[in-house]
Parts: C-alpha cells; structure tokens; sequence
C-alpha cells in the first residue's frame, strides 16, 4: 500500500476526529459548569455584598454646604452678608485638550498666573467624578456673556453661581470681625470633615473665626443616582443643610465710622466698651484693609503692597499693639499704694522736678522741668507729677504695684471672644529673671509706676481697666457677641431686645478675674475724684476738653516715651523723626457718676496725650452720648405712635 492511500483511511480519520470532538465537547462541558458555577456563587452567595456595592457605585451621597449665618450690629445693622459670585468652572471629564481650554479662556477674559497655579493646584487635589473646578471668582456681567456665548467652543466650561461673604463696611470692621477665605488642607484638620466636606469657605481672623462653630452650620445631602461614568442622573433623596447662625455684636456701627473719622491719617486704636455689660461699642485700628479683598483670594500685587507699607495695615493695633501705657495706669498704682497701706491718703513729698534713690544718685525727671512743689495724691494723678509716683514705688516695691496692676487686667487676655489679643507685659521680680534680663533693680519700680521700663499693655487693655475703674473693681469681661438671633431677620425688621438669645449667662462667659475688692470702699471715690479733676479741675492736665459738658468725664492722659534722651537733654518734637516721637495715651469714661462708657486712645508719634489723644476721646464720647439721645427720641416717637 502506497503512502497516498494511507491518507484516504476515512475509518482512522473518523476515529480521530471523534475522539477530538469527544475532547472538545467534554472541556466545553466543564467550562460551562465553571461558568455555571461562578454565575451561581456572584448571583447566589454572594448576592447580598455585591448588591450592597452595586448601589454603592449607582447611588451617592452629595454634600451641601450650609448658609453661613449673618453677623449685625447692636441696632441690627448688617455687619457680614453673603453675597452671590459667579466663578468659572472647567469639568475636567468633559474637557479634552486642557491646555487649549485655558489659552481660550484667556483669551476671552483675564486669568493672572496665580489664578492658573491655584487652578491646577486644585486639580490636583482628590475630588469627586464630575466635580467641577474653579479657575477664576467674582467675574462681571461682560465676562459672564463672552463665555456664554463661545460655550460651544468650550466643552467643559461652565460658569457658577456661589455665596460668599461680603462685608459692606470694607476697611471700616476688618480689625473687629476679622474675614474668611478659602479653607486650606490645614484648616481642614481641626474641623469635622464631613461637616466641611461641601464647604470653600472658613473664618480666618476675629470674629469670623472664634463663632465659626455658630456661623458655619450644619452640612447636608442628596442621595443622587449615577450612571457607570459618575454624572448625576437623578436625586433619590435630600437632606437640607442647617443654615448658621444669625448673631448681634456690642458694635455699633455709627459709634465705629465716628471714631474712625477721628484717626483718619494716623496710626491709631481707639476701643470703647459698655462698663456695665463688657459689650465692645467700637472697635478702631487704623489704618486698616478691605477684608473683601482676601475672601476669593487677595492679588499678589494687592498682598505685597499691604505688607510692605510702613503704616502696617494688616497689623490690629487695638488687639496686637503693645505699647508703653506712661501716666495712663497712675490711678490704678495710686490705688494700689494706698490700698496696701504703704501710704495714707494724704502722703504729700515735695517735687523739685526730680527724684534720686540715694543722695546725689542718678535722677529720675518729672514731665514738669522745675517740679510741682508740694504734691499730694490728687495733684499727683489730676497733674501726673511722676515724683510723687516715684516715691510711693519705692516705699512699695514691684511686688505690690505689680499686683495691683495685674487685678485690672494687665498682663493677661482676659476678653472673651478676640481671639488675636496679646497679654502685653506685667513685669515683675519673676519675669524678668525668667526672660534673662538679670535681676529686678529699684530703678525698675519707679519706671513701673509710671508705665515705663519694660511694661507693655494694648488698648484693648487700657479700655478694660478703665471699664473696671469705672465699676468700682467690678468685673465685666469684654466682648464682641451681644446674642444669637432667635429667627433670621428680614431687612425691614427692627432688632429688639426680645429677637436675641442673651449669651452673657452662659459657661465660659464668666470674668476670668475676681472682682477688686478694697479695705475701704472709699479709696474708688477718691481715686475717681482725681479722674474727674484731669478734665474738670482748674489744672488737669485734659481741661481742655472739660468746657461744654452737661455731664463729667474721668480720665487720665498718658505719653509713652519711643526713643530715650540723656538727662542733660531737653524733649524736642521738632527735631525729631515723626516715628521716634512719643506716643499719645488717654483713658477716659462717662458720665462719671453712672459710667455708660469707657474708652482708651493711643495715637503712635502723636505727641502728648493732653494734645492729641484726649480730644478725640472726648469727640468719642460726644458722639455716644448724641447717638444715645437720637436713639431713645426714636423710640419715644415710636411709643407715642404706637399708643395713638
């Protein structure tokens, strides 16, 4: 048989091909019954975790930022509102060439490079399928329609609506509510992530920040449906967010622009508080800066200019400024003195102009070049005769006086809500050995007790501790928040006394000091009398602004020394740079009798405080108390029209 005619053996090919299809329909089998079995185990045993993480990526869970709540002032004057701000908004599963989107868009409106580094910053940044991302805040009805009209040119591209917050006061309240801006991965942190997981916004200074927990509210949801790719296909569910809290400050407005008109051109802080309730009426460091400006994101241009500026706007000199407090804290030394009982009330020293601790020893020089003659403890505060201060530290010592100042408040924050303020300095024995600065020297208390050397106090600081003056040693702890508003506020609505939640009572509210508590209750009349005479006696050193009142003002001048002088010289403001002359002080309250308000000044370079600082806070006052008479005409008007 030939090799051809093996290949025709159709009985062997029929054996082979059987036995191949035998093989095939056996592994076919098999296969099935793997894929009939893993249909089972998906579908059967495993049904209830894979239906649980279907739905997991069919259905989600969208977060919605709440409302941020309305800050107002004491007369319910809108302080912090939210306004609407379109942003441009590049969706990047939609975009195709990136780079080409954006060179069109900058072409159509403009996008600074720190705009486009924060733009991809963000796009960067983990986020949500089909989360939109902003480029660009605050665009102008003539953006708006260049890009709405190319829309079909930009694929991607959207443009959307958001609420920010506005303040309508720009620079004027910078310093007393502070502002927000966009959160940052740190900020992030210290906060509830899921509370803040639709939130762009958070409070980074002041007020702002320390009630952020009532402003921001509570986040809420929608449980959306997704198709395979993440876009939203329908709402299933919603949850609405708790909007913030509404809440009403001490501030007045009115009072706040007045003040600020009074330091306009200087660098200056005025702050003035309600003594009987601790309330902050105003609030003033100047200059300041448009807080509007940092909400979106403050320009490189705009940032470096306040920075570099020597008036130090970004600096909040009525919280943040330490300043020498010179003669304005003679009173509260006058009260320690005589308090202790190292000295009676009437202890009289004779002032040539000068003071020495041993005879022919270094001099220490009174404000007054040939002295004040006899000079006993009223003429020593209403004339600031610092000899006769000199003399009562070093019969004292620090420990004393510096106790005593620390009882007002010196030395430490003791506001409740002004979370920027500094402790200034309360030296002491103590102190100065734990800075470094070697032992305490005798000559040290006698700069103490004229608010030299090396103690530092705020304005806010001096306010307080005449506010405390003002009561009698009674302690109200100052602070911005008057209430929580009970309801949101329409515009139209007047705020009362009966639409606020009084916080004042609450835990965490109390004075952080003890009330001041003296051996003899008539040291405060004493003490206060002198007060009075600096404005209405014959030879204070503020009778200037003393003429014309129905009422009496207590108050104190103070000049705080920048630069030494050797003490064979003579102080001469005209030879001086402007920034090396000394500053000007006065602390002040009124009526005198029944205290409403309490009020400090510092003017930096001003000169002396009897010049410069006093007469504005004398203007601060009028302006209270007129403010005062205008609101209580209003109401009287309002009651007759309400009977009638």
């Amino acid at each position: 048989m030939s090799a051809f005619d093996s290949l025709k053996d159709h009985t062997k090919e029929g054996r082979v091909f059987l036995s191949r299809a035998l093989i095939a329909f056996v592994i076919v089998v098999l296969l099935m019954g793997v894929l009939i079995g893993r249909l089972y185990y998906l579908q059967v045993i495993q049904h209830d975790q894979l239906a649980a993480v279907s739905d997991d990526n069919r259905i989600q869970l969208q977060p919605v930022a709440p409302t941020r709540g309305l800050i107002y002032d004491r007369n319910g004057t809108l302080l912090a509102d939210n306004r609407p701000s379109y942003s441009v908004t590049l969706l990047k599963e939609k975009v195709g060439d990136l780079e080409a989107t954006l060179t069109e868009l900058q072409k159509l409106i403009p996008i600074s490079e720190r705009e486009l580094e924060s733009f991809h910053r963000r796009l960067k940044q983990r986020r949500r399928p089909y989360e939109t991302v902003p480029l660009r805040f605050r665009l102008t009805d003539d953006e708006i329609a260049r890009i709405a009209v190319n829309y079909q040119r930009l694929p991607g591209v959207q443009v959307e609506a958001d609420l920010i917050r506005y303040y309508p006061f720009g620079a004027s309240l910078v310093h007393a509510l502070g502002y927000v801006g966009r959160i940052n991965e740190k900020e992030l942190k210290r906060v509830d992530p899921k509370n803040y997981s639709a939130t762009h916004y958070i409070g980074k200074l002041g007020i702002e920040r320390f009630y952020e927990p009532l402003l921001h509210g509570e986040v809420g949801y929608h449980k959306v449906e997704t198709n395979a790719r993440g876009r939203v296909m329908r709402v299933l569910e919603q949850t609405d967010p708790v909007p913030g809290k509404d809440i009403v400050l001490y501030l007045d407005i009115r009072l706040q622009q007045a003040a600020e008109k009074l330091v306009e051109g200087r660098r200056a802080a005025i702050v003035a508080i309600d003594p009987k309730t601790g309330g902050i009426l105003a609030l003033v460091s100047n200059p300041g800066y448009d807080p509007n400006l940092f909400v979106t994101g403050i320009s490189t241009k705009d940032y470096k200019a306040l920075r570099e500026s020597p008036d130090l706007p970004l600096f909040n000199r009525a919280l943040r400024g330490q300043y020498p407090p010179g003669s304005t804290i003679k009173p509260m030394v006058a009260m320690g003195v005589i308090d202790s009982g190292v000295v009676s009330p009437t202890h009289t020293i004779f002032d040539p102009g000068f003071y020495t601790l041993t005879s022919g020893g270094r001099r220490y020089r009174d404000w007054k070049h040939g002295g004040h003659g006899t000079v006993g403890l009223d003429m020593a505060i209403y004339q600031s005769c610092d000899v006769w201060f000199y003399d009562v530290a070093n019969r004292a010592g620090v420990d004393i006086i510096s106790d005593y100042l620390g009882r007002f408040g010196f030395g430490q924050v003791t506001s409740l809500d002004l979370p920027e303020a500094l402790p200034g300095i309360l030296p002491s024995k103590a102190w100065k050995k734990k800075t470094g600065r070697g032992s305490w020297f005798a000559g040290d208390t006698l700069n103490l007790s004229i608010g030299q050397g090396w103690m530092l106090a705020t304005p806010l600081q001096l306010a307080t501790a005449a506010e405390v003056m003002a009561n009698r040693g009674e302690w109200k702890q100052p602070r911005m928040l008057k209430g929580v508003m009970k309801h949101n506020k329409h515009k139209a609505d007047k705020l009362t006394e009966g639409s606020v939640v009084d916080i004042s009572g609450l835990e965490g509210t109390k004075a952080v000091l003890p009330d001041i508590k003296l051996k003899n209750n008539q040291y405060w009349k004493r003490i206060i009398d002198a007060m009075i005479a600096v404005v209405h006696g014959p030879r204070g050193t503020a009778r200037k602004i003393g003429h014309g009142l129905d009422f009496q003002i207590a108050g104190k001048t103070g000049t705080a020394q920048v630069v030494g002088i050797k003490q064979d010289e003579v102080y001469d403001a005209d030879s001086m740079a402007e920034r090396h002359r000394d500053h000007a002080l006065f602390i002040a309250f009124a009526p005198a009798d029944n205290p409403e308000i309490a009020v400090s000044v510092i003017v930096e370079n001003g000169g002396g405080g009897s010049s410069t600082a006093a007469p504005i806070a004398r203007d601060v006052i009028d302006a209270f108390m007129q403010l005062k008479r205008q609101d209580s005409e209003v109401d009287e008007l309002a009651g007759v029209a309400k009977d009638g």
